[in-house]
């Protein structure tokens, strides 16, 4: 069993660069701030895991896990690594640390998920996240490769099963709003007016293809942190404060699925399948499973990944909150909002709160901590004890899907 101690979430409105830090400022941000959150010490963890996209390109900086022994003399030594997954490396750098303690060889660990990408004009930003993509094979023609790719994932639903664009601007509406609760959320000072969230082109416009401005979730610099602990340390951790070891939030379940990264063979591939994407959804079940969920009322609260509004109408269906296709009906009865059937992405999402890349499975498993610890303060979905997280690389190349529960 792997326990989740708590972290730490820089502001997500920032812009490094403007205030002359660099990546591994915000990463030393980061872990400074979440020792001192959960009362840990340097010379506490025993490994440490990086989550992080692109790098290389945004900062010209790789090996990321270097940067734990540039930040703390007491990191000297550690056994650190850095892992990538597009946008769910933050995710999988967490299943690595759970992994290692799992298998005994580490108590303690450190787990950081960031990416600086506001550094770079807009242009230059997407071709930077374009490597997600099928490099040189697929959305050549495009001049924003993502809202592209996403547009299609549109274009494919209203294919399959018909699609309102009204439906995808309650998406967008709901984590706009949700972000304006949360303190760190990068949006939460924005304006709107009454045609926003319309087929406006003045104030709602066209990026590429069906997607508009609004469907787009946010360019970000940020850093998030969380520690995770076996179940020995875990229990030493709580005796120490006075809590009992049931009060300490736990990973109940994973799922990790890979698919080709060609956009194009994932859905020819599921022409005759229910679900536009097959993986995300065994590794939805398959998180559920491990946790011993068998029922969806017994999941209090969602945090999905809603790179775009598309995203987060297929997250809707493959989450198992409607039947296929349906996702429609569980956003005009109100099913996804704070106090609805199950809330989905109270903290903001990516929309709203902003996406980071390398960060946003790691801030996930941190909103889920708070949300299960009645920590989430103005977003805190009332009574929520079991939290699912969904984080997808690519254009679900990559799914991680956690369970977080007390």
């Amino acid at each position: 069993m792997v326990y989740i101690l708590g972290g730490w979430q820089s502001d997500f409105s920032r812009n490094w660069a403007r205030e002359g830090m660099e990546v591994v400022d915000g990463f030393a941000e980061a872990v400074e701030n979440g020792l001192e959150a959960v009362g840990l010490d340097a010379k506490d963890v025993e490994s440490g895991h990086v989550g992080n996209f692109v790098a290389e390109l945004f900062a010209n900086q790789g090996l990321l896990g270097g940067f734990f022994g540039q930040v703390h003399p007491d990191f000297d030594g550690l056994p650190t690594a850095r892992h990538e997954a597009a946008c769910a490396s933050g995710s999988v750098a967490i299943l690595a640390a759970s992994a290692e303690i799992e298998a005994g060889r580490y108590d303690l660990a450190c787990v950081v998920g960031l990416e600086q990408m506001r550094n770079v004009p807009g242009q230059r930003a997407a071709e930077y996240l374009g490597a997600a993509a099928w490099t040189g094979h697929e959305f050549q023609d495009a001049t924003y490769l993502w809202p592209r790719a996403f547009s299609d994932l549109a274009d494919e639903y209203d294919r399959r099963y018909g699609l309102k664009y009204e439906h995808l601007m309650r998406i967008a509406e709901i984590n706009f709003a949700n972000g304006k609760r949360n303190p760190n959320a990068q949006t939460r000072q924005w304006a709107f007016n009454d045609k926003s969230f319309t087929a406006n082109d003045e104030f709602n416009p066209v990026v590429e293809g069906r997607t508009r401005k609004q469907d787009c979730g946010q360019v970000t610099d940020g850093a998030a942190v969380i520690f995770l602990a076996s179940e020995t340390r875990a229990a030493e951790y709580a005796a120490k404060r006075g809590v009992s070891l049931e009060s300490l939030p736990r990973i109940k379940g994973w799922g990790h699925r890979s698919a080709p990264i060609s956009y194009g063979t994932k859905v020819r591939a599921s022409a005759d399948n229910p679900y536009v994407f097959p993986q995300v959804r065994r590794a939805i079940e398959d998180a559920r499973a491990r946790a011993g969920v068998t029922d969806l009322g017994q999941i209090d609260v969602v945090e999905t990944h809603d790179c775009f509004t598309a995203t987060e109408y297929m997250a809707i269906d493959h989450l198992g909150l409607t039947a296929p296709g349906e996702s429609w009906k569980a956003i005009e009865a109100g099913d996804i909002e704070i106090g609805g059937k199950l809330p989905i992405n109270p903290s903001g999402g990516l929309i709203g709160l902003g996406h980071p890349v390398g960060a946003t499975g790691v801030r996930m498993a941190l909103d889920a901590f708070k949300q299960v610890t009645g920590q989430a303060g103005d977003y805190q979905v009332e009574g929520a004890k079991t939290c699912q997280t969904l984080n997808i690389g690519g254009s679900t190349t990559t799914t991680v899907s956690l369970v977080v529960g007390v």
